[in-house]
C-alpha cells in the first residue's frame, strides 16, 4: 500500500511540474510587449520627449512618441516610467573585456589571428559591461602590434558561448574590423622583426599592404580555375575584406604625426578607418575632418601613462566636432572602467562638447563606426530594443544605470542583488575575471631583457 501510495503521489508531483514547466515555457514562448511611459526618452535622432512612450515588442522598438500621441497594445506590460530616462544602450567602440589574448610575439603583423577564439564569455567583465548600460562592444586585441588581428562586434546578450554575442551580417558573415596601432606600443628597439622606429613601423605596413594587394590580384587573375589559385593564407584574406571595405580597419594612434601617418595609409591603399584615442587629434581636426574619417575618443580623467598622450585634453571632442568629425567615445577597459563610460559624455560637455553630441558619441555615433547603425544606437521603430533606464541626467556623475536592455531582454537590473553586485563592487564582483592591460607582458619582457643586460 506504502508502495502505491508512492507512486501515486510521484505522479502527482510529475503532473504538477509538467503543468509548471508547461506554463514557464509557454510564458517565454510567448511574445513580449512592454510599454514604458511618463519617461523621458533621449533617441538620438532629431526629437525627444519629455513626457514619451517607448513600446518594445520581441525584441524590436515597435514605437516611440509623445505619450499621448502613442497606442498601446491591449496584450502590453505596462510600466510607469515617470522621473526616469530612457536612452539606447551605451556602444563601446574599443573593448579588452572577455579574458582576451590576440596576438603573439612571433611578428608584428597578425591578421590571421581572430580575436573570438579567445574570449570568456563568463569573464565578469561582462556583467561589469551592462552594468554601465553598455549593450554592443567591439572587442578587440591590444596596440602592441602594427597589426594585431581581427575584432569583433558583439551583443551583450546572455550567453552561454561566443556564438551568443557574435553580431553577424545578414549574409552570416561574423561581424568585426582589424585592428592596427602605431605610436610606441608596437615599437621594440633592438626587435630582429618588430620595428624600432616610426619610419620602420610605417615601412613594414606599406609592405604588408603591398603584400596583400598582390594576394588578390593573383585570385583575381585566376579566375575560375582553383589550380591557379595561391596557397591560401588566412590572414590575407582578411586582408581583402579590408580592401572591399567590408572590415573596418581600428587604428590605436596617440601623437599628431602618427595620426596623420595613418591618414596617409588609408588615403594610399584606400581603406576606410576609425582612429581610436587620438590624444593629439584637437591638433589635426581639420586634416581629420577633410579625410572625412571619423575618432573613437578615449575620456580619461587622470592622464598620464606615456609620454606620447601627454597632450590629451579634455577638449578634443570638442575641437573634432566643430570640424565636422564623427566623434565617439570608448572605455579601452580596463583602461576606463566599463561601469563609468556614461562619463565620458559628461568629461566632454566639460571640454565644451555639445551635449547632444556628446550623448550621440555614447550611442549612434559609435553604431556609424560598427556599420550598425540601422539596428542599434538610437530609439527608432524597427530598430533593436537595445535600451538603458537611468535614474536622471545622463551627464550627471550622480545618475545610475538602473535597467539596461538588450534586443528587448533585460540583462541588468540594479535591483537585483547580484547584478548589484558587479555594478557596485565588493566581494566576489571580480572573481573570475582577467583584467587586460594592453602590452603589459611586452613591456614586462622588454624590462626583464633590458635589465639583464
Amino acid at each position: 500500500m506504502f508502495q502505491q501510495l508512492r507512486v501515486c503521489l510521484g505522479l502527482a508531483m510529475l503532473a504538477v511540474y509538467g503543468l509548471t514547466v508547461g506554463a514557464t515555457a509557454s510564458a517565454i514562448a510567448a511574445p513580449q510587449t512592454i510599454a514604458w511611459t511618463g519617461a523621458t526618452i533621449l533617441t538620438m535622432e532629431d526629437q525627444n520627449f519629455e513626457d514619451g512612450t517607448l513600446v518594445v515588442r520581441d525584441g524590436k522598438i515597435l514605437a516611440v512618441g509623445p505619450r499621448t500621441e502613442i497606442a498601446i497594445p491591449a496584450d502590453a506590460q505596462r510600466v510607469d516610467a515617470r522621473g526616469r530616462v530612457i536612452m539606447p544602450g551605451l556602444i563601446c567602440t574599443h573593448s579588452h573585456v572577455g579574458g582576451i589574448g590576440g596576438a603573439d610575439s612571433s611578428s608584428p603583423i597578425q591578421p590571421d589571428v581572430r580575436i573570438y577564439d579567445s574570449i570568456n564569455v563568463k569573464d565578469s567583465g561582462f556583467k561589469r559591461s551592462v552594468a554601465g548600460g553598455l549593450t554592443t562592444l567591439n572587442i578587440m586585441p591590444g596596440s602592441g602590434h602594427l597589426l594585431s588581428g581581427q575584432t569583433i562586434y558583439v551583443k551583450l546578450r546572455r550567453a552561454q558561448t561566443i556564438d551568443d554575442l557574435m553580431i553577424r551580417a545578414d549574409d552570416g558573415w561574423i561581424m568585426g574590423g582589424l585592428k592596427m596601432a602605431n605610436g610606441t606600443n608596437p615599437i621594440r628597439e633592438g626587435s630582429i622583426s618588430f620595428p624600432g622606429t616610426r619610419g620602420k613601423a610605417a615601412a613594414l605596413v606599406r609592405q604588408h599592404f603591398i603584400k596583400a594587394r598582390e594576394y588578390g590580384d593573383k585570385i583575381e587573375r585566376a579566375g575560375e580555375n582553383p589550380d591557379k589559385f595561391p596557397p591560401r593564407d588566412i590572414g590575407l584574406e582578411a586582408m581583402q575584406e579590408v580592401f572591399q571595405k567590408r572590415r573596418v580597419v581600428h587604428h590605436h594612434t596617440h601623437r599628431h604625426d602618427d595620426i596623420m601617418t595613418v591618414l596617409r595609409l588609408a588615403n594610399e591603399f584606400d581603406f576606410r578607418v576609425v582612429l581610436h584615442h587620438v590624444s593629439d587629434g584637437w591638433k589635426v581636426a581639420d586634416q581629420i575632418a577633410a579625410a572625412g574619417v571619423p575618432c573613437s575618443v578615449i575620456m580619461i580623467d587622470a592622464p598620464g601613462g606615456k609620454l606620447e598622450a601627454i597632450d590629451l585634453s579634455f577638449q578634443t571632442g570638442a575641437i573634432l566636432e566643430k570640424a565636422g568629425v564623427v566623434v565617439g567615445f570608448h572605455t579601452d577597459d580596463y583602461i576606463t572602467d566599463s561601469r563609468f563610460f556614461l562619463r565620458s559624455a559628461g568629461l566632454a560637455v566639460r571640454g565644451g562638447m555639445t551635449p547632444q553630441g556628446a550623448l550621440k558619441a555614447l550611442t549612434i555615433n559609435g553604431a556609424k563606426m560598427l556599420d550598425l547603425d540601422h539596428r542599434t544606437g538610437s530609439l527608432v521603430a524597427g530598430k533593436d530594443a537595445d535600451l538603458i533606464v537611468l535614474d536622471g541626467d545622463p551627464l550627471s556623475v550622480y545618475t545610475k544605470v538602473l535597467q539596461t536592455w538588450v534586443e528587448g531582454e533585460k540583462v541588468f537590473d540594479r535591483d537585483d542583488p547580484q547584478d548589484r553586485l558587479y555594478a557596485v563592487g565588493g566581494y566576489g564582483a571580480t572573481h573570475d575575471q582577467i583584467p587586460y592591460f594592453c602590452c603589459y607582458h611586452e613591456l614586462m619582457m622588454l624590462m626583464l631583457r633590458q635589465g639583464g643586460q
